[in-house]
């Protein structure tokens, strides 16, 4: 059928699979939270956050029905929280956050993609000072005047707020704040009727680290590795555009 339609294939493909790797990983939070706060959206602020994230990538309703349902079962594995630090090839800095229902597995497998792709597994702490740990919450700006939201949000906790393209070229207003001052943010969000696309707690990098055009390849291969894991939920690194 042509170049063309092999290329159109390509992509979907993997636009499917990253969706699917996106479902399950709010599959995972969702049961993580109900875990923690029960599975009620109007008193457990964690789930509310997750089936909101849930909604923000179109993951079906049902899905997240199932997520909540299979949480409150007693019979439901639960996750344990990791994060493991290193570096990729070049110097570059790598965070991984993972939830794990087996631990060696999960350690085991982190390693040996730092290994194969050049780089090493550091200490937990080690890269502190490079990651700071943010309230990232984003929403539609519509014809809302920022400047005067701002002034609005400052209590709440607000450091910056900006507008920046998503992945689908759509301008997205993105707020960012303490880590402490997650709840107190997105709180203030509802009060005031904003309907947020996503909140999320993010590692942002303090520094940036520059590498050419040749080596960034190879650091890739290490950051898409990753994850591609079932057992990640999110990888950081440092490296500039």
């Amino acid at each position: 059928m042509g170049r063309a339609f092999e290329f159109r294939k390509e992509r979907k493909f993997k636009r499917w699979a990253k969706m699917a790797v996106q479902f399950t990983r709010l599959g995972k939070e969702i049961v993580m939270a109900v875990k923690a706060g029960g599975g009620d959206v109007n008193t457990n602020s964690r789930l509310r956050t997750a089936v909101q994230n849930a909604k923000a990538v179109n993951m079906p309703k049902d899905r997240v029905e199932a997520a909540i349902k299979r949480a409150s079962s007693r019979d439901e594995k639960d996750y344990e929280e990791l994060v493991y630090e290193g570096y990729a090839s070049y110097g570059v800095a790598v965070l991984v956050e993972t939830a794990t229902d087996n631990t060696n597995r999960t350690v085991a497998n982190v390693r040996s993609y730092f290994t194969k792709y050049g780089g090493s597994l550091g200490k937990t702490g080690s890269l502190d000072f490079i990651f700071t740990r943010k309230s990232v919450f984003t929403f539609e700006p519509g014809d809302r005047d920022l400047e005067e939201l701002e002034f609005e949000l400052i209590d709440a906790g607000l450091e910056e707020i900006f507008v920046e393209a998503d992945e689908n070229g759509n301008d997205v207003a993105v707020i960012h704040t303490a880590f402490e001052d997650f709840g107190k943010m997105q709180k203030t969000l509802e009060e005031m009727g904003i309907e947020v696309k996503s909140a999320k707690l993010e590692r942002i990098p303090q520094s940036f680290h520059a590498v050419s055009e040749d080596q960034v390849p190879e650091i890739m291969k290490l950051i898409d590795r990753l994850e591609e894991d079932d057992d990640v939920q999110a990888v950081y690194h440092n490296m500039a555009e």
